[in-house]
């Protein structure tokens, strides 16, 4: 959103088209946001069912007698193709649900997204719930995949569009907040529902909750000014304007968004098209690597299996699942935090020291590891150098939290122009669940084989990432969207492009 007049936003290029904070944007951000509540809590849940023994009793037996061998290296334990694909299968239907997200959000709108995502995984969690065999969980963790493909698209286009340029960032992140929040919740029910026989069903059952508050919540808000502009609905982007920004005098933002929708359909080729084209070479990379790199950090690997990564380092059952619950607490602290120092320190500032961080608590752990529990993996952890591993991946997780978990939505959300906004969302995002998907199947296989090298293998992309941004990713802070080109033509390496 924004325009792009002669004043500046914060100093920055473009029209300051602010007004306040008003009662109608906090609320529709906060139920578009809530879109995050589907993906974290699936991203929760699945490492603690995946360690619940009723649940591995009915659908994967030959884990359990895995376990109880005593001669079994302890990175090995959990070591199955069949397991992880309960997992990773989400993530192959999410790669195809952002690609179909692209003509989706452009023609029926960023609404409409948002309550078909949510009503799609309303759907799988139904099926995993009722779940009687293997085939029945990998099906209803398809539909959980393009549900959460369409929500992780369509709502951060949703936030950046409405939020002020001044606090788009705090805004955003409230997307990734409730990633922590989905996160949280469903590790505490995975240790509520531990010792119950059909504690799983419960478990992978109440996603329908996430997905009722998320859906029921967007059927109410309107759909964002520049995606009501675009499919000619002028009047009515007007008074989405009114209510967003506090003020009736809305005109002059009104007139950038109808100037840059006038420029996209002028646009010969698909947005899918379009974006290939050199000048939108910064954009594109950036946009992709993003989303690739916050996967390398490793998160949601860790995230995913943090129950089974924990008892496989010595700690018992309950206390794994506590573990988990405590790491989900510090990262959702630390996303808390971020929102109150995006839109002061900037995007480059969040990237560069968390990704410090997060290097060196990988490194630690990995040399953690590797001397106490020896190369084979046979050894056995003390209690101390149990909780300092638990240290180490809490602090890793909070360098995650207030940097590259949130600005992962962030930042691809506001560097697009409006005409290739859904496609290089959706570009981004799939590649994002491509990754998700190779490392989610091999994560357990590569524990296994590098056992505490997993760690320097995750520690190395993080450095790698972190370089990237110091040389390549501009600072977008209260910056307008639609005078974001002026970012490009400014830096030293991407100027050449536009």
């Amino acid at each position: 959103m924004g325009g792009g007049g002669p004043a500046a936003a914060n100093g920055a290029p473009g029209g300051d088209y602010s007004g306040r904070i008003t009662a109608a944007v906090v609320i529709t951000c906060i139920v578009a946001a809530s879109g995050g509540l589907i993906f974290g809590y699936d991203i929760g849940i699945s490492g603690g069912v995946t360690m619940n023994v009723p649940f591995l009793q009915e659908f994967f037996p030959s884990i359990l007698k895995k376990a109880a061998d005593a001669k079994t290296n302890m990175y090995c334990v959990y070591d199955s193709q069949v397991l992880t694909a309960f997992t990773s299968s989400l993530y192959i239907a999410g790669f195809v649900a952002s690609l179909l997200a692209t003509p989706t959000t452009a023609k029926c709108g960023r609404k409409f997204a948002i309550v078909l995502g949510g009503f799609t995984f309303f759907l799988g969690a139904a099926v995993n719930g009722a779940a009687q065999n293997v085939a029945m969980l990998i099906i209803g963790r398809l539909f959980l995949g393009f549900g959460v493909g369409f929500t992780n698209q369509a709502a951060p286009v949703y936030l950046s569009e409405v939020a002020p340029p001044k606090w788009r960032g705090a805004f955003n992140i409230g997307f990734q907040f409730f990633i922590g929040i989905g996160v949280l919740a469903a590790n505490c029910i995975n240790f509520a529902t531990a010792k119950l026989p059909w504690g799983w069903r419960l478990s992978l059952g109440s996603a329908v909750v996430p997905a009722l508050i998320m859906t029921l919540g967007a059927l109410v808000i309107p759909d964002t000014p520049s995606s009501l502009v675009s499919r000619g609905k002028i009047e009515e982007a007007k008074q989405s304007l009114v209510k967003a920004r506090g003020v009736a005098d809305v005109e002059d933002e009104l007139a950038e968004l109808v100037k840059a929708s006038e420029a996209a359909k002028s646009v010969s080729g698909e947005p899918l098209k379009t974006i290939f084209q050199r000048q939108y070479r910064p954009q594109l990379v950036i946009g992709i690597l993003i989303h690739f790199f916050q996967q390398v950090t490793g998160i949601n690997v860790i995230a995913f299996y943090a129950p089974v990564l924990f008892q496989s380092v010595g700690f018992g059952s309950d206390s794994a699942l506590i573990a988990a619950i405590i790491l989900g607490v510090v990262n959702l602290g630390s996303i808390s935090a971020s929102a109150f120092v995006v839109d002061r320190f900037g995007r480059r500032f969040l990237f560069l020291v968390g990704g410090v961080q997060m290097c060196i608590c990988q490194v630690a752990v990995a040399g953690l590891l590797g001397a106490t529990t020896g190369v084979s993996g046979t050894e056995h952890m003390s209690r101390g150098s149990s909780a300092l591993v638990l240290v180490l991946m809490c602090l890793y997780a909070a360098g995650f939290g207030w940097s590259w978990g949130p600005l992962t939505w962030l930042v691809p959300s506001e560097i697009f122009p409006q005409k290739i906004r859904t496609a290089g969302l959706s570009i981004s995002i799939a590649v994002n669940f491509a990754t998700t998907f190779v490392l989610s199947q091999t994560f357990l296989a590569m524990l296994c084989r590098f056992k505490f090298g997993a760690f320097l293998f995750y520690g190395g992309w993080i450095a790698v990432m972190t370089t990237f941004v110091a040389l390549f990713v501009p600072e977008t802070k209260g910056i307008p969207l639609d005078s974001m080109h002026l970012v490009w033509k400014q830096h030293w390496y991407w100027n050449k492009y536009v």
